[in-house]
């Protein structure tokens, strides 16, 4: 059979909900979404709203991630996606009918705001012999700062030290060398511009 892709054009009427899938822990999310018609009543000059249609969205893996961080109550939006009916008996016997629309898109509706896009950064896998490396890195960095007589930064044996250093310098009985200035350009004189030199 065929699908019926629809554009849906309207506003989020409740906060969008996660679940996972019972076997396959697969991300979900859905919320409802109202477009109104707006009509113009020529008898009183002033638009009034006109036929309402409300459906359940569903969306899957990346889009519900993106759908959770993003969408809130009353967000005007913009849904692409395939529309269906669900037909289902209640407890009293009645045959009932529900639409949803399956997602393939959801955006902001910015004839009405203004968004910022933020990109998904995908998620890179590392190899064992990358964590090896990282391992034997993060160790051999690690090597020498334990071998140092001076004491860590933050100590209480550094804070004397450098405390004391303080003291000699302030009572006039040793005095450091100046530092040496940086090599390049001279202090105080404004830099050229790039490629003018």
């Amino acid at each position: 059979m065929f699908d019926t892709h629809v554009t849906v054009v309207g506003n989020v009427l409740t906060a969008p909900e996660a679940r996972h899938t019972a076997n396959t822990h697969t991300l979900v999310a859905t919320f409802k979404v109202a477009a109104t018609a707006r009509r113009l009543d020529r008898s009183r000059n002033c638009w009034v709203d006109g036929n309402s249609f409300r459906v359940r969205v569903i969306c899957w893996r990346k889009l519900a991630e993106g759908v959770l961080s993003s969408v809130e109550v009353g967000d005007p939006v913009v849904v692409v996606g395939r529309l269906y009916t669900r037909d289902w008996v209640d407890s009293e016997g009645t045959l009932r009918t529900l639409y949803e629309l399956e997602a393939s898109a959801v955006g902001h509706d910015l004839s009405r705001g203004r968004a910022r896009f933020v990109r998904n950064r995908p998620r890179t896998a590392t190899s064992a012999s990358d964590d090896a490396a990282t391992d034997a890195q993060e160790e051999a960095e690690a090597a020498p700062a334990a071998q140092t007589s001076e004491p860590p930064a933050g100590s209480a044996a550094r804070a004397a030290t450098a405390s004391t250093d303080a003291q000699t310098v302030a009572g006039g009985e040793a005095m450091a060398e100046p530092a040496a200035e940086p090599a390049g350009e001279p202090v105080g004189e404004p830099s050229a511009e790039p490629g003018r030199r």
